[in-house]
């Protein structure tokens, strides 16, 4: 009993994401996300209780496991590496996107249209993503490096994470890959790390120049 309803469900969603994503959350009728999962439309209803605790559930399924990637990494800084960490963290979740390329395009498409649904379900996990973020960022940066804000990487890190996944057709022509090919991620892994090293050897460049005396002044 409690199987068959798990798969219920499940199927509910998988078809709600696919929609949600190709004809948008107003584009999509009730009817239509059931004929897609081959189940009474009542199903939905007594599940969800309608189409919007239907978007809550997919805005849930990629939330909840997506902040447990990150807080495992952010546990970890406590006897590891932190820069190991970070680095762990950004492939954890390049990984998770890919593999769930239809549904991380659908919650990043949702944050952007800032509808009332996403503001009262996604503010409250987005908290929790940038403490993880700055946490991590901050750890592996170090605070001796704050010329160049740890916001800024952040506010970058995460454009950087979200935007293959959001634009991939964009990615597609640019690259001649898909996001969700492995290689895609390798390759994508690679040249954010390469990024974010440069970027803190750019911290610890203008840390040295701001602690050079300045240059004396000859007066005439």
């Amino acid at each position: 009993m409690f199987v068959q309803a798990g798969k219920t469900k499940e199927s509910i969603i998988e078809a709600a994401i696919e929609l949600f994503t190709s004809k948008g959350f107003r584009g999509t009728t009730i009817r239509d996300i059931a004929a897609r999962a081959k189940l009474n439309p009542a199903n939905i209803s007594y599940y969800f209780q309608g189409k919007q605790g239907l978007l809550e559930a997919c805005l849930v399924s990629f939330f909840e496991p997506y902040l447990s990637l990150l807080e495992e990494e952010k546990r970890k800084i406590e006897w590891e590496d932190p820069e190991i960490c970070l680095h762990r963290a950004i492939r954890k979740v390049l990984v998770f996107q890919s593999e769930n390329h239809l549904l991380s395009r659908l919650v990043w498409r949702e944050i952007t249209i800032d509808s009332q649904v996403s503001r009262e379900i996604i503010s409250s996990y987005l908290m929790k993503e940038r403490y993880y973020f700055k946490t991590l960022t901050s750890a592996a940066v170090g605070e001796k490096h704050s010329i160049l804000p740890v916001g800024m990487l952040i506010i970058q890190l995460k454009g950087m994470l979200s935007t293959p996944f959001l634009n991939s057709q964009y990615v597609s022509e640019v690259w001649g890959m898909h996001p969700k090919e492995s290689y895609f991620i390798e390759k994508y892994y690679g040249s954010i790390i390469e990024w974010l090293q440069s970027a803190v050897n750019v911290q610890k460049s203008a840390l040295y120049v701001a602690r050079l005396p300045a240059p004396a002044i000859k007066t005439v």
